[in-house]
């Protein structure tokens, strides 16, 4: 018989992104307390850019944000955001979207399964992402639920499950 086996991933649906973002960038416009502040978001590039006055207002339409990418169902894990910082008379955050596992939460992941899940489980590394392997599909569900278990740093899905 043959192995059955899963991918292990980490994508952000980008559209759903997209969407949270306008979300938030609907509700920074209309809301009283950013009146006249100069909060905003937006795209820059391939990264998201939070401008506001004060460094709390900065923070505030950040955890807008954070409260709409919730909604739409993408994980907190996967969005990376930097510290407020000065620039001029504003303070502005930088905040980027992880996608793909880098070679050393692979290696992590990797070492996860090896060391404590089932006998008889195969995991490499492929790009960005890991394909694990066995014979028995309860041992593929136990790694599973090993890693939903696991605290990591990186949002994981389970793809190809066959």
């Amino acid at each position: 018989m043959a192995d059955s086996s899963f991918d292990i991933v980490s994508k952000v649906d980008h559209q759903e992104a997209e969407n949270a973002l306008n979300q938030a960038h609907k509700e920074v416009e209309q809301r009283y307390d950013f009146k006249g502040t100069g909060a905003s978001i937006k795209w820059s590039g391939e990264q998201i850019l939070i401008i506001a006055n004060t460094e709390e207002r900065a923070k505030a339409v950040l955890d807008v944000f954070q409260s709409k990418l919730i909604k739409r169902g993408i994980s907190l894990k996967s969005l990376d955001a930097g510290e407020p910082f000065a620039s001029g008379k504003e303070f502005r955050i930088v905040c980027s979207l992880k996608d793909g596992i880098s070679s050393e939460n692979a290696k992590k992941v990797n070492k996860i399964i090896r060391d404590e899940g089932p006998k008889g489980v195969k995991s490499q590394i492929q790009g960005d992402e890991l394909r694990v392997q066995s014979k028995s599909r309860d041992d593929l569900q136990a790694v599973i639920a090993l890693l939903k278990g696991s605290d990591l740093d990186i949002d994981l899905q389970f793809v190809n499950y066959r």
